[in-house]
């Protein structure tokens, strides 16, 4: 079969096409051997830092003003819709619907479910999409849809989570920021004239910043968009994003200070003991929050099988919602307040065990249902309640091993996050930001790491990928350098390359491929003048075509230049502009002078590069053998005797 077409000559009458503009500096090679610094047909260089980039600085900064208004906005209206829901009072004041729920009694149980009505009815009149913690669907916009999503997605996401949670809902305001920040980046890509990649930089510097403002914690939001978003580490996306998060932070200390969110009482550095205590402690949480995970999707497909409309679900888990709140009203609503009392051990055990029960029963119960809401808060509400009773009992059971139950809260609420998600830097990060803790990152990092090697053993997707991964998408897990980065085209292309005469005839190649040689038995050939200089590429499939006549001569069948690369290019260069230009070879030229041809990378000299890197990861052998090096002495020893 033929490789590439794109190299064929073309006919007589066919208009050339335009040829792009180089950004490497080399110089192509035209059919009357002409050079010109104006046209190349090589690949393009990819410039780190240009008018293009710091355009998309500005916008990413202004976004992330934007976004942290946007968060400041949402945390007023869900402050607002609670003190109307629970108090009849109109405030934006944030505050708890716990303090509302002896007053109330029963009647508490009907708030949440309005809030579920309201919901389900956005959804379905508005938008489905605003169903869920609104990290997944982002994830999914960005690797099949080129990071373009619903305009109504930037209004209804944060309108419907502010209901949801102002009613009662037992979620944190995160999850919808993220959402409603990623919505607005992607909504400013789409409104400029961007590339797909630079619009999910856009969406990432929104849903980063939008997590920065809720938080005040800039550094774990930029590794939550390398880690659940970018699914890239490279300066053109990085620097967008951290500027995003920098302006962020900085318009949410204006509007709502700079405290840390969780304050938490200053602990010591643990000992050795106490950390490794620490480590288990997060191995044991990551084999929970496998089983978290698992809880949720069970729910989600048992609520996939009711016979009603998915629009009436999130009213039928905000029933659960109300029910656990009347009983347990420290459970309604985002529960930052509980997450500061367990770090801080104001909680005794029973009503630790009480609080992670009851707030695991509503949250899967209610995300199950398909409502919007975030699921950080949450989690960190019941894993910190986990490390909690641990830390306790292991510091009554074994003193001497010196645990804190205060970090050993801090280390359950960080590994259940981290063990789900798999989000490693954001979760260690984030903990410590948001705790201002030095002391607690070395058991937050111990910890994590654990809780994250248990549930990669154990659950192939996180509780960020299931929903997506159900539908057929698949989400990168490993963010690794091109291989293709490192080689060079002059490491890999082949140097005795075949080449025709420009002045041969039609026949005369067709008479010598006849002869069956094993020169000629490849797919393409350069043509070379009397001189020496490329003038181009030709194919088998040239040489047969019926339309050129036996006396025809290759250098008159030549219509374009050939389609080139140097030495200095990387494979992974090579390869791009292969796909590109449609072509399955290239011929390498020097750069210094352009008529002169070095050598012709072919796609499978593209594929058998990987073959060092696959023999790297499969041979197994050791390097430094001892027993060897004892023979070795044993023998110059008795040699010496």
């Amino acid at each position: 079969m033929p490789e590439q077409s794109s190299q064929d000559p073309l006919p007589p009458d066919h208009p050339l096409p335009p040829l792009e503009q180089s950004q490497v500096g080399g110089l192509p090679v035209a059919p009357d051997l002409g050079l010109s610094l104006a046209q190349v047909r090589m690949p393009r260089g990819l410039t780190r830092f240009d008018a293009r980039l710091v355009r998309l600085i500005g916008v990413s900064i202004l976004l992330g003003g934007a976004a942290a208004c946007v968060a400041w906005l949402l945390m007023k209206l869900i402050g607002l819709i609670t003190n109307l829901s629970f108090y009849g009072t109109w405030s934006t004041a944030f505050s708890s619907p716990a303090d509302a729920v002896p007053r109330l009694g029963a009647w508490v149980i009907g708030v949440p479910v309005i809030g579920g009505l309201i919901a389900g009815g956005m959804a379905r009149w508005g938008s489905k999409a605003i169903r869920g913690h609104g990290i997944p669907e982002a994830m999914e916009q960005v690797l099949l849809n080129e990071s373009r999503i619903p305009t109504r997605i930037t209004l209804l996401k944060p309108l419907s989570s502010a209901v949801v949670i102002g009613t009662g809902g037992p979620f944190g305001a995160e999850g919808p920021i993220i959402a409603t920040g990623g919505a607005l980046g992607s909504l400013i890509g789409q409104l400029m004239k961007v590339t797909a990649s630079e619009r999910k930089v856009l969406l990432a510097a929104g849903a980063a910043a939008g997590m920065a403002a809720v938080f005040a914690a800039p550094v774990s939001a930029v590794a939550l968009a390398v880690e659940l978003l970018l699914f890239e580490l490279r300066g053109r996306s990085l620097i967008p994003v951290a500027l995003a998060c920098v302006a962020a932070t900085g318009v949410r200390d204006l509007l709502m200070g700079s405290t840390p969110v969780f304050l938490m009482d200053p602990v010591s550095t643990p000992g050795v003991a106490a950390l490794a205590a620490y480590v288990l402690i997060g191995a044991f949480i990551g084999v929970l929050s496998v089983w978290v995970t698992r809880v949720v999707y069970a729910i989600e497909d048992g609520f996939e099988r009711l016979p009603v409309h998915w629009m009436w679900w999130p009213a039928l888990g905000a029933v659960v919602v109300g029910l656990v709140g009347w009983m347990a009203p420290l459970t309604l609503g985002v529960g930052y307040v509980n997450i500061e009392d367990i770090l801080n051990g104001r909680l005794a055990m029973g009503a630790l065990a009480w609080l992670c029960l009851m707030k695991f029963i509503s949250w899967s119960i209610c995300l199950g249902s398909g409502t919007s809401g975030g699921t950080l808060a949450p989690m960190f509400t019941i894993g910190g309640a986990l490390g909690a009773m641990i830390g306790l009992l292991l510091s009554h059971a074994a003193p001497w091993l010196g645990i804190d139950p205060r970090i050993a809260a801090l280390v359950g609420m960080a590994a259940l996050f981290a063990g789900a998600s798999r989000a490693l830097l954001t979760t260690v990060i984030f903990a410590f930001e948001t705790t201002g803790q030095p002391a607690g990152l070395l058991p937050l990092l111990g910890a994590c790491t654990a809780a994250y090697l248990v549930s990669a053993m154990m659950m192939r997707n996180t509780i960020m990928t299931e929903k997506i991964a159900r539908r057929g998408v698949r989400v990168p897990s490993e963010y690794k350098a091109d291989y293709l980065e490192r080689i060079l085209v002059g490491e890999a292309c082949e140097h005795d390359v075949v080449t025709l005469d420009a002045d041969r005839t039609i026949g005369e190649v067709r008479a010598w491929i006849a002869g069956a040689s094993p020169e000629s038995q490849h797919q393409g050939y350069p043509v070379l003048s009397v001189a020496g200089q490329v003038l181009g590429v030709l194919t088998r499939r040239t040489f047969f075509d019926a339309k050129w006549s036996e006396q025809a001569r290759l250098g008159d069948l030549i219509r374009r230049p050939p389609v080139v690369v140097t030495p200095a290019h990387t494979l992974r260069q090579a390869a791009d502009h292969m796909a590109v230009e449609n072509v399955g070879r290239l011929l390498v030229v020097d750069p210094a002078d352009p008529t002169r041809m070095l050598g012709m990378l072919t796609r499978g000299d593209v594929i058998s590069a990987h073959t060092r890197r696959l023999r790297e990861s499969a041979r197994m052998r050791r390097q430094i053998d001892l027993r060897a090096w004892r023979r070795v002495r044993a023998r110059r020893r008795r040699q010496r005797v």
